[in-house]
């Protein structure tokens, strides 16, 4: 159902929000295509989040912004797997491709995406191509002299500053919660699994083959994953497993344990009498199925807990595993799983919920 822009806009054409509904409106080589929803109230327009989707667009002229309503054009929210709103896709060449997706209320991270998109740099099979960064230096306070980095200093910069970004730092295929090969899924069981807090790469990124490549040359290390450890090359799984079983693997690598996430989940489930695990809030659900056990929930007048799990990426996949259920929302009782909301609807109707919920 098109919307009209917020009143107070006052965009140039090339940075208004268009309404679509169909990937063949989207017409644009760099775009952010928002998913909203009129029952929740942020992404509707006029909210907050549809307030900061319009600031952004004043602010990158050269991104095209669309809105969609993610419920009345199913089309395209399955093209782009849209389960929960609002969903941020941002895409290059017409919507072909997608560089990122942020699901939820974090504006934070959808700020710094949408920077990163208007500097993306197109591949040799788009149409278009960035040049590289500039670096300015002043001369005697008022002379400015332009020069170019190599791109060899600009991947030796971007490498160093990759290593450091955590005090353990992994380089994997794909991400910890979603692994793309066998070794790399092993190298996160063992670090989750001993305690250890850890940043990770995934080296298999569209516009990251040259960190891929160039890594494997400045540690002299050709496969992956690759661990660090304050900067330093540590090895790959084997030599993981060497010290694994040498000793406690925090200790050698110099840092505080921390509780595992299978601790962690055993804590949240049983935080509460009645633990429901939902997309949103209570007071905000992000999904018709979380509004739907809210709303049965309520009509039990009894009080519960709930955690987002939007916000939390590691709960939302380590419960799939830990529950052996592969959707939310989940409810639990007493520290026990009860379902989903199709069971919870069940035990309604036949009068067995308001026995559980006691």
């Amino acid at each position: 159902i098109p919307i009209p822009p917020p009143h107070d806009t006052h965009f140039d054409k090339m940075s208004s929000i268009e309404n679509i509904d169909s990937l063949a409106s989207i017409q644009s080589q760099k775009a952010v295509v928002f998913f909203w929803a009129p029952w929740h109230e942020p992404s509707a327009p006029g909210g907050q989040i549809d307030s900061v989707v319009t600031s952004l667009a004043e602010l990158q002229p050269t991104i095209q912004f669309y809105r969609c309503e993610a419920e009345a054009a199913p089309d395209l929210s399955m093209h782009y797997n849209v389960t929960v709103v609002p969903t941020f896709v941002l895409c290059v060449g017409n919507g072909n491709k997608v560089v990122d997706k942020i699901e939820g209320e974090d504006a934070a991270n959808l700020t710094q995406a949408v920077s990163k998109l208007e500097s993306y740099v197109f591949e040799e099979a788009d149409a278009n191509v960035t040049p590289a960064p500039d670096t300015t230096v002043t001369i005697n306070g008022d002379e400015e002299v332009s020069k170019s980095k190599s791109a060899e200093e600009l991947l030796e910069d971007r490498m160093e500053s990759l290593i450091h970004a955590s005090k353990v730092m992994l380089f994997m295929k794909g991400t910890p919660t979603a692994p793309r090969c066998g070794f790399s899924r092993q190298v996160v069981e063992i670090l989750q699994g001993s305690g250890i807090e850890f940043g990770s790469f995934d080296i298999l990124g569209p516009n990251d083959q040259d960190v891929r490549q160039g890594l494997k040359i400045k540690s002299d290390w050709p496969t992956y994953p690759q661990i660090y450890v304050d900067g330093e090359l540590v090895g790959g799984l084997d030599i993981l497993k060497e010290m694994r079983d040498e000793g406690d693997l925090a200790e050698q690598f110099g840092v505080a344990k921390q509780e595992t996430l299978e601790e962690r989940l055993k804590k949240l489930v049983k935080r509460s009498h009645i633990m429901l695990f939902m997309k949103g809030l209570p007071s905000a659900p992000k999904c018709g199925f979380s509004r739907q056990i809210v709303e049965i929930l309520e009509e039990q007048n009894v009080s519960f807990d709930s955690f987002n799990i939007l916000e939390d990426e590691e709960v939302r996949q380590g419960l799939k595993s830990f529950s052996d259920w592969p959707t939310y929302p989940q409810l639990y009782v007493s520290g026990e799983l009860v379902g989903g909301l199709d069971i919870v609807r069940e035990m309604k109707e036949s009068g067995d919920l308001s026995d559980l919920l006691q």
